[in-house]
């Protein structure tokens, strides 16, 4: 499913106007009969009381809509509007001007208060006071009757998206009401998806008010929902070097779970054989909990680091390997630092950096620019700072705009990790993860979500459908986790162990495992 901008729905639905001759007034329309339905399924409306909150833009000419709609259905409906009526235009002024003929209680307020009563004694309230379009920080009259919404207990119905939620990056503009149900129209938004917004939106809806297809699944929107297909099937007569072959490059002292996560995650997600270059003095310890790891002991720095005498022995060791992960670990130690430059420089498979291997080259990123095979990237918001330059305020105000410039500049694939990772390609196109919860913020989870994507690199998948779905997979895991164990307390070793379960559900589909479809499929109406 295709994820717009703002920017892009306003096009979208000015060549639906211009192209299918599809009227503003009837997409109002649409748009106000899908909210509606849901309300009608989830509340009923004969002899149920409504509380609309109406802006004076297009959002509240949607909730006079809705209004209408449930009045005609049996409902008693309170209309509150929320600025200057005069200040209604075309389709918005339109539907205002028939419930104000209609028997249906309409009232300007200027203080919030003035509707506290009605709320109280409410079956629902819906919420259309912003749109997506929202660039300002909600204040006065507006913020109060939001945190009034809040206090309220009642369910809440948000039009397109939760007022105060921004329509392009999910931050919270202000103050932002937290919606039961949210039916966004034509497609969902970048806002609708991107946390704080998405953990607003409650039950999330797309209605694609009548568009059709081939102009909501049009090529040029290059942001998606993150939907892999099925990983390929594992031959019956197949041996280990089937499944895939990985070198990782990890650890350091101090640094033992990061080397063993990554290594042991390569074979839990499917990957057949799994080598480990770790420092020598360490590699021991991680042998008694990893003994399926093939272990190549490391020349180390006085730090305990891998040492750059390495270097050749493990270039010569990447030739025989489908794809080298580096960085999980490794430090922050000056000759390890060079090894990993230098290691990025020669060799010549697919590539998975992570973690201080990522900062090792952030004072030269031009060796990733140089590359001529595959990178791939998995930076947290403060990797991704230093890759940038930016600050991690500055990235989270743009993420999906920052990453796609910074894929296409390193000719890497990025995945910015995070709630509702970000998997960047270079050629602009953008993949949101659904999958995964709170309880991955671990230490640890990053590491096997590297051992991840090389498995399904390893089990076949071209190199831009294994990182989709290794990072898919790493978050199922994650949530099968959290419906067993749940997130608190939830360590990387937990993520671990759900991995073949993972596979294993991925292959049924998540609808086999009951709560999992409410976490990944934005139903549409």
């Amino acid at each position: 499913m295709k994820v717009s901008s703002v920017a892009e729905m306003r096009n979208l639905d000015k060549v639906a106007i211009l192209k299918y001759g599809i009227e503003e007034k009837l997409l109002m329309e649409n748009a106000g009969l899908a909210t509606c339905q849901l309300i009608l399924r989830e509340v009923g409306s004969t002899n149920k009381k409504f509380v609309v909150f109406c802006g004076v833009g297009n959002n509240g000419g949607d909730g006079c809509v809705i209004a209408r709609k449930l009045h005609s259905m049996g409902g008693t409906v309170k209309v509150f509007i929320l600025g200057d009526p005069t200040k209604y235009t075309g389709a918005a002024k339109m539907n205002l001007d028939i419930i104000q003929r209609l028997p249906l209680d309409t009232k300007s307020i200027t203080r919030a208060a003035a509707a506290g009563k009605d709320l109280v004694h409410c079956d629902a309230v819906i919420d259309a006071i912003f749109g997506t379009g929202l660039a300002r920080e909600v204040t006065g009259l507006y913020h109060d009757v939001i945190e009034l919404i809040n206090r309220s207990g009642r369910p809440v119905f948000s039009v397109d998206i939760p007022s105060g939620v921004n329509g392009d990056t999910g931050a919270v503009m202000g103050a932002a009401v937290r919606a039961d149900h949210t039916v966004t129209y034509g497609l969902p938004k970048r806002g609708n998806l991107l946390y704080p917004g998405y953990g607003l939106c409650g039950r999330l809806y797309v209605s694609h008010i009548s568009f059709p297809p081939e102009h909501y699944d049009q090529k040029e929107i290059l942001v998606s929902v993150n939907r892999p297909g099925p990983s390929p099937l594992r031959k019956a007569d197949g041996h280990k070097g089937d499944f895939g072959e990985a070198l990782f490059i990890a650890g350091a002292a101090g640094y033992f779970g990061a080397p063993y996560f990554a290594a042991l995650s390569f074979m839990k997600a499917g990957g057949g054989y799994s080598r480990l270059a770790s420092p020598r003095s360490i590699t021991p310890f991680i042998a008694t909990k990893g003994s399926e790891i093939v272990f190549i002991p490391q020349n180390e720095t006085p730090a305990g680091s891998i040492a750059l005498s390495n270097e050749s022995e493990l270039v010569e060791l990447s030739r025989r390997m489908d794809i080298v992960v580096m960085g999980p670990g490794v430090s922050l130690e000056d000759e390890t630092r060079r090894l990993m430059k230098n290691l990025t420089r020669r060799i010549e498979r697919p590539i998975v950096l992570d973690g201080d291997g990522i900062t090792a080259l952030c004072d030269d990123i031009a060796i990733l620019r140089r590359r001529k095979s595959p990178t791939v990237l998995t930076p947290h918001t403060g990797e991704m700072s230093r890759l940038t330059g930016l600050s991690v305020e500055e990235i989270e105000k743009d993420p999906i705009g920052i990453l796609q410039r910074t894929a296409a500049d390193l000719k890497a694939i990025i995945v910015l990790k995070g709630a509702h990772s970000l998997i960047g390609f270079p050629d602009g196109r953008v993949r949101i993860n659904m999958s995964g919860n709170a309880g991955m913020a671990t230490a640890g989870s990053g590491d096997v979500l590297t051992g991840t994507v090389a498995a399904q690199f390893g089990l076949g998948l071209p190199l831009e459908e294994a990182v989709s779905k290794g990072v898919y997979l790493h978050g199922l895991s994650g949530d099968l986790a959290a419906l067993e164990i749940g997130e608190d307390g939830m360590t990387a070793q937990d993520i671990l162990e759900y991995l073949p379960c993972a596979l294993a559900v991925d292959r049924r589909g998540p609808s086999s495992v009951p709560g999992l479809m409410e976490r990944y499929d934005i139903p549409m109406l």
